[in-house]
């Protein structure tokens, strides 16, 4: 975030994607950027559609910033899913990030290592480790002996970032509240000041290659769909590539089931993840919205549903009262962590997701990925159906 940052500060436009099917990450960037960021996973997409998310929102970016996750191969099986799949999938140059705390000249050996994998799933080559920046230094001396590390390992060095206990990051599971916006823009702000003062970005900007790009592609045409969507703090958790997909299917309207008291016309209602457990109070007081959700529900509206909003379509969150169309009571309590990749089969496709969540609910029956009520579809995972297409999804499931 800092390097994203930092580099916006320059007037340079950067797109940020996010490898894996992380949603609380993607919200940063765009804190970070002032542009959505978008998903590359090659457990939820084909490579063919990874490669063409990167291209087609990068394509009015001045610079591309694609942030890894967890270590650079771990992925769902070995390095399947990793991002070091993604950065040879696309042909990108590795800043690896070495935490340097209580270590010095023994990152040599782990940069060599690095540098010269021969990993068995990315073809038996080695990985263009474009350089190396260090995490948590504790001083100019140290950096000395890091940099010395990092050069008989044959990796360029760019600098480093200093043990700053103001760098870390305010609760995950914040994320969306207005209190820890505004705390994860100090911290975002600070990380720039200190990359920009002891890391090498025009060294880094060098290590891009200048590729040519395909000109837009021609908008298909649209349907004539009304789409509802819920968008405020307590419901943020989608892809941007499955937003867009929607979009093709008619036109969208936001809409906040905190804040708005009437449910906008429409098609179909889409209510994605979030935080409903911390405004469960805020969304039970508002019984207009509930209820017209409710109705649209039984009446044989068209919803669609996951993690968050399944949620707030049961019968209630710890004992407040939400929308009623599942007779399930969701529940924080003994919270339990719920994580991994899923898949639905159709007849024609088979269709992934990504499950993550610590809520559970009472009465629901084991191993159901989604559930259906009427004409409402829900679960827990969240869905990616932007190289599929929605309808593929709501045929599958």
């Amino acid at each position: 975030m800092g390097l994203m940052r930092a580099l916006r500060n320059r007037g340079l436009s950067v797109q940020p994607y996010k490898c894996g099917p992380d949603y609380i990450d993607t919200m940063f960037h765009h804190q970070a950027t002032g542009r959505d960021s978008v998903n590359l996973d090659t457990y939820l997409a084909s490579p063919a559609h990874v490669s063409m998310l990167f291209r087609r929102y990068g394509q009015d970016a001045d610079v591309r910033v694609v942030e890894g996750v967890m270590g650079l191969y771990d992925g769902y099986d070995k390095a399947l899913g990793s991002s070091a799949e993604i950065a040879a999938q696309l042909g990108l140059p590795v800043l690896l990030i070495v935490n340097a705390q209580s270590v010095a000249y023994s990152v040599a050996p782990l940069i060599h290592g690095f540098r010269t994998f021969p990993c068995a799933g990315l073809g038996n080559r080695p990985l263009n480790i474009g350089g190396v920046v260090f995490n948590k230094v504790g001083s100019e001396r140290h950096y000395h002996y890091l940099r010395e590390a990092c050069e008989d390992a044959g990796a360029r060095c760019f600098g480093y970032l200093s043990r700053d206990e103001r760098l870390t990051i305010p609760g995950r599971h914040l994320g969306l509240t207005v209190a820890a916006q505004a705390e994860m823009e100090k911290v975002i702000s600070l990380a720039a000041e200190e990359v920009e003062q002891t890391v090498d970005v025009a060294g880094i900007l060098s290590l891009g290659s200048t590729q040519t790009l395909p000109e837009p592609t021609a908008e298909t045409h649209r349907g004539t769909l009304r789409i509802a969507v819920a968008s405020d703090e307590a419901f943020n958790f989608v892809y941007r590539a499955n937003l867009d997909a929607l979009a093709q299917m008619g036109k969208l309207h936001r809409f906040s089931p905190l804040h708005d008291t009437q449910l906008p016309p429409c098609d179909l209602l889409y209510l994605p993840g979030g935080y409903p457990e911390l405004y469960a109070g805020e969304l039970s007081a508002n019984e207009p919205m509930r209820t017209a959700i409710g109705r649209y529900a039984e009446s044989g509206g068209r919803v669609f549903a996951e993690c968050g909003g399944f949620m707030y379509l049961c019968r209630d969150i710890d004992g407040q009262p939400m929308c009623g169309v599942f007779p399930f009571s969701a529940s924080m309590a003994g919270a339990r962590l719920h994580l991994g990749y899923r898949k639905i089969h159709g007849a024609t496709t088979t269709i992934c997701g990504h499950e993550f969540h610590y809520s559970h609910c009472d009465g629901m029956p084991d191993g159901k990925a989604v559930y259906r009520y009427k004409n409402v579809m829900a679960g827990y995972t969240h869905w990616y159906w932007a190289e599929t297409g929605f309808e593929e999804l709501w045929k599958a499931i």
